[in-house]
């Protein structure tokens, strides 16, 4: 037989062998392949046989559009095929279930690492629009007049209605130094105002603390008839912890260590304003700082089990008194710190309703980089109630705009409550 037709019988043998084993793993992963009308391969285009929906209206939309869209060029099928996910999740109903494509992802994860470049805001969604679960305190976001519980209308001039959480911050956040506009509505107000706002590197402290007497806290001077308070001599610790992160629990014992080291104090004041929440054994772990034993709080999961998380250390809060300050921007992981430190009679909760966000997220990493984070179960308090929805109803309310740095009531109540 000739060289050349040797080679070539050689050549078709291969690639038979080669076309084979691809139809073989292919198989065996019950993939299918298909080939769009522009001649993409489409992959797994069928549903699991474990599964009884039609999908033919899906690929059907999807083949229409590779036909016949006008600027085909622009489309980026990965990106459809996130878009659709993302409508499947949000199609639930639950703000709190969300699909984070890769970037997302990434930026979540290296949010609550401590860092990233925006504006200093933790979103939510609530009644289906944007809004401000908490500006990170001391960022540009609270800087400019954002506040907890500000619906955000508009960014850029481009409305936000049928925004995802995930594309909100997406287009919020940005280089350091850009400018980013929002169209905020105050939920005291009954009209938008533009707010204008320089993104920076946002920094997220853990915790902020400090002793002081009453007439050495410049946030209460402005405050009117406060002079009696200045002048009691008494000295109050205090303890902001902005959001439950990686760094949470060592800041934490730091800042505790800090205030025994100072000596002789009346109580603690625990700022738990504007916190969002994070890590659910960060709850658990601060508040075992307070409570000597029982439950912290009760997982109710999708499949009908039920978990308790109890104290899981020895605390050396056990009998200070506490005064715990939250708002309506205090949600998830700082809502069953308020609530189990409620119900153990370990403190007094003073401000306003807080957010009301009682259900767990369990996030799963998908094999692209994006994620699912998905609504599995929902918190119980040590007395059995429930935080979805309804929040920490504070035993002492007084309501704050937050906007002037001397007179904040909350705290001017905290104080005097433990000097009393």
């Amino acid at each position: 037989m000739p060289f050349s037709k040797i080679r070539s019988l050689v050549l078709i043998l291969a690639c038979t062998i080669l076309v084979g084993g691809v139809g073989y793993q292919l198989g065996a992963r019950k993939a299918t392949v298909t080939f769009s009308p522009d001649k993409r391969v489409v992959i797994n285009q069928s549903a699991p046989s474990s599964i009884n929906v039609d999908f033919s209206l899906f690929w059907d939309v999807w083949q229409r559009l590779m036909r016949s869209y006008i600027e085909r060029g622009t489309m980026d099928p990965q990106k459809m095929v996130w878009g659709a996910v993302t409508g499947m999740v949000n199609s639930l109903g639950d703000p709190y279930t969300t699909f984070l494509p890769p970037k997302e992802n990434k930026d979540f994860k290296t949010e609550l690492g401590g860092s990233f470049e925006g504006i200093g805001a933790e979103l939510g969604l609530k009644d289906g629009h944007i809004v401000v679960i908490a500006p990170i305190h001391g960022n540009p976001a609270e800087k400019a007049g954002i506040r907890a519980g500000d619906f955000i209308l508009k960014v850029d001039d481009v409305d936000t209605s049928g925004w995802t959480v995930a594309g909100a911050v997406d287009k919020i956040r940005g280089p350091v130094g850009t400018t980013v506009k929002l169209s905020v509505l105050h939920d005291t107000d009954t009209k938008p105002m533009e707010i204008a706002i320089v993104r920076s590197t946002i920094t997220v402290p853990s915790v902020d603390s400090w002793i002081k007497t009453p007439g050495q806290i410049t946030e209460i001077s402005g405050l009117p008839d406060v002079g009696a308070l200045s002048a009691k001599s008494g000295r109050v610790a205090y303890i902001h912890l902005s959001r439950f992160g990686d760094n949470s629990n060592e800041d934490w014992a730091k800042a505790v260590s800090d205030v025994l080291a100072a000596g002789p104090v009346a109580g603690l004041i625990f700022d738990l304003r504007n916190n969002p929440g994070g890590y659910l054994d960060g709850a658990v772990f601060i508040s075992s700082e307070f409570v000597k034993s029982g439950t912290i709080v009760s997982q109710v999961n999708s499949d009908g089990t039920k978990i308790d998380y109890p104290v899981v250390r020895a605390g050396r809060l056990l009998t200070m008194p506490i005064v715990v300050l939250i708002n309506k921007g205090s949600a998830s992981a700082a809502e069953i710190t308020a609530g189990a430190l409620r119900d153990y009679k370990r403190a007094t909760i003073v401000g306003e309703t807080s957010f009301g966000k009682g259900s767990v997220q369990t996030p799963e990493d998908l094999p692209d980089g994006s994620s699912v984070h998905i609504t599995t179960g929902l918190w119980y308090l040590p007395k059995g109630d429930s935080i979805s929805k309804k929040g920490i109803v504070p035993d002492i309310a007084i309501s704050s705009d937050g906007l002037d740095a001397t007179r904040d009531a909350q705290l001017a109540r905290a104080i005097e409550l433990l000097l009393k």
